[in-house]
């Protein structure tokens, strides 16, 4: 597990921007953390570091948005709205298993079909600065700590 600090919108970006260097097909990042604490930001930031112009908006009410126009596509799901079941049915592991990279917000609504392997990546408000964030990288599986090596380095 990796811990880091960002003072602002502009720094959680810049690190989605280093993240989207690294990303292969089939990668899956989870964004954790409460209402506002960036994890739209953070997609944005991955998004223009894959080559996506496309504004970033969350997903929440369509659960998924797809961004093709990159190095590799964006799967951009928020499934808040599946706290009370439902996952199944949406084939997500057909994303998961896809050409691109999967971002999922909120996926504590959905562990019980994630696979074994990914990148959790936790996002919390720290300290008095409204902006001040502490970004946790936790790595699942030998492909993701290599990963979060890479990105260290």
């Amino acid at each position: 597990m990796q811990s880091m600090t960002v003072t602002s919108p502009a720094e959680t970006m810049q690190l989605g921007q280093q993240l989207a260097k690294l990303v292969q097909p089939g990668d899956l990042i989870l964004l954790d953390g409460d209402l506002g604490a960036g994890k739209t930001t953070f997609t944005k930031g991955l998004a223009a570091g894959l080559g996506i112009d496309r504004n970033v908006k969350s997903p929440t009410f369509t659960l998924i948005r797809e961004y093709q126009q990159g190095r590799l596509p964006l799967y951009h799901m928020d499934v808040y709205r599946l706290e009370d079941g439902g996952a199944e049915d949406l084939g997500l592991e057909e994303y998961f298993d896809g050409d691109g990279v999967s971002v999922v917000e909120w996926s504590q609504f959905i562990a019980d079909i994630l696979p074994s392997d990914y990148l959790r990546i936790g996002l919390s408000r720290s300290g008095t600065d409204d902006d001040q964030r502490t970004i946790t990288l936790t790595p699942k599986g030998a492909r993701y700590q290599q990963l979060v090596a890479q990105l260290e380095g």
